[in-house]
């Protein structure tokens, strides 16, 4: 039967490390990251139109719903492509917050290329999908894989992670500013950073299933950028440790901040709680997302 419309769920990431290595000529920073996807998704309904036109729709009034969207350029990009006669109608509940560093615009992106995989029957392999989602963006690859995956080069070297992330609960906690990406990585002095994770220690940490352990190894060297900026950072995740988080860090280039936590109730409480102290919009808990593999760790199901 095929297929009018779709539903999807487009998660959020979160890096349990992330490392600067080296910068390219091009001036492209080289990375070593865990990435690990959560819970929380924003909702994508996409439906097939016969014109051939691109519509989007989000529940946020101020969002781009044209070019500047990557949600909007992936369904451009995969009716060019292919070739594609119809159009598409896509709405976006966003959940996720906005630049955030939780990949919100990239899981998005990917979403809509799954999507245009299968409405319009194309039968293109997760593979395939990656590559064209590297085109968009260096963390859209990761956003059409998901679960627990260590990132390389510009985040287009992609490793599965054999023994994935425990299941364990996520705050996150996200300051009501925007922090610029291009601009962190800027303000980036990476062979000057004392602190670098020790990602091999994070890999084993998992392996056992110990949280505690993986807590007291988050490690991002961002930090150094975005805490000189907003030092509110600081202190959510110091108050996030006192609530009893196994550990707290800023994810991607910020300004959100996450917790880990072994109970969920602790996890839910301890959002309630900073919300409130720090006056925050966007305070959640969730919990890590585990992507089912097949043993060659190709393919997925979830």
């Amino acid at each position: 039967m095929t297929l009018k419309e779709i539903r999807l769920k487009a998660r959020a990431k979160i890096n349990l490390t992330l490392d600067v290595t080296g910068k390219r000529e091009d001036g492209y920073h080289l990375l070593e990251t865990i990435m690990q996807t959560v819970a929380l998704y924003d909702g994508i309904y996409m439906k097939k139109l016969e014109k051939p036109e691109i519509r989007l729709k989000t529940n946020l009034p101020w969002l781009p719903v044209d070019e500047r969207n990557l949600a909007y350029r992936a369904a451009q990009l995969m009716r060019e492509t292919f070739g594609i006669k119809g159009g598409v109608f896509i709405e976006i509940d966003k959940r996720i917050p906005v630049a955030a560093g939780l990949a919100g615009g990239s899981t998005d992106c990917a979403a809509v290329l799954v999507g245009m995989n299968r409405l319009y029957e194309l039968g293109l392999s997760e593979e395939e999908l990656e590559a064209l989602a590297g085109r968009m963006g260096s963390d859209i690859p990761y956003c059409v894989r998901r679960g627990t995956v260590l990132c390389e080069g510009v985040g287009e070297k992609m490793t599965n992670v054999a023994d994935p992330c425990p299941r364990c609960y996520v705050v996150l906690a996200k300051l009501p500013v925007s922090v610029s990406t291009v601009s962190v990585y800027k303000g980036l002095k990476w062979d000057q950073v004392e602190e670098h994770p020790d990602t091999q220690a994070m890999l084993s940490a998992m392996a056992e299933g110990d949280v505690k352990k993986m807590g007291s190894l988050l490690c991002n060297v961002l930090e150094t950028v975005t805490i000189e900026m907003h030092p509110k950072i600081a202190k959510i995740k110091k108050r996030l440790m006192e609530l009893g988080a196994a550990g707290a860090l800023m994810s991607g280039s910020g300004p959100t901040v996450f917790g880990l936590f072994s109970d969920r109730e602790q996890a839910r409480q301890a959002a309630a709680q900073v919300k409130r102290e720090f006056a925050l919009k966007e305070a959640v808990a969730t919990r890590v997302y585990r992507v089912q593999r097949e043993v060659r760790g190709e393919k997925r199901n979830g």
